[in-house]
């Protein structure tokens, strides 16, 4: 029996396990992929393709949110720009000949005058019939209830 022992111990020292080492573990459960039959499918993912569907979205949502700005920073340019009008409109209807206190929310309209002085007038431009008018028109405008006057035509041919 000793010489079987023998035998075994030395079949035992000579025996060289033909799976890699790098591929044994004695804790099965840390492996990153599934060991044995019933475990859930692990597939691994194109890393490539993730990065790039994540970039596509980010690209894609900045640049929705680019637009938007830029279409709010129209507007309050755009808004700027009536703000200024209106200033402009207000300071030449308040130098200019009136002979009538104007009301709040009514509708006027500013010409100017062959010597460049402005006159604001209740008479539209397609309301002085035969008489011959010497004035060109500027704007038609409106009251409002903060003393500054709404532009509600303007004439091409006159620059504010």
């Amino acid at each position: 029996m000793s010489e079987n022992k023998k035998d075994k111990k030395n079949n035992n020292e000579d025996f060289i396990n033909p799976i890699d080492p790098d591929h044994i573990t004695e804790n099965p459960h840390n492996l990153p992929y599934p060991h044995t039959q019933g475990s859930a499918l692990v597939k691994p993912e194109d890393e490539g393709r993730l990065k790039g569907r994540a970039l596509n979205a980010m690209e894609h949502q900045t640049d929705m949110q680019l637009k938007q700005l830029y279409d709010q920073m129209n507007l309050l340019a755009e808004q700027a720009k009536g703000l200024q009008d209106r200033k402009v409109i207000s300071e030449k209807i308040y130098n200019a000949e009136m002979r009538f206190e104007p009301l709040i929310n009514h509708i006027y309209h500013l010409y100017q005058k062959e010597n460049k002085t402005y006159l604001l007038s209740l008479i539209a431009p397609d309301q002085w019939g035969r008489s011959k008018k010497r004035f060109e028109f500027v704007a038609t405008v409106q009251l409002l209830a903060d003393h500054t006057w709404d532009i509600l035509e303007k004439s091409k041919d006159i620059e504010l």
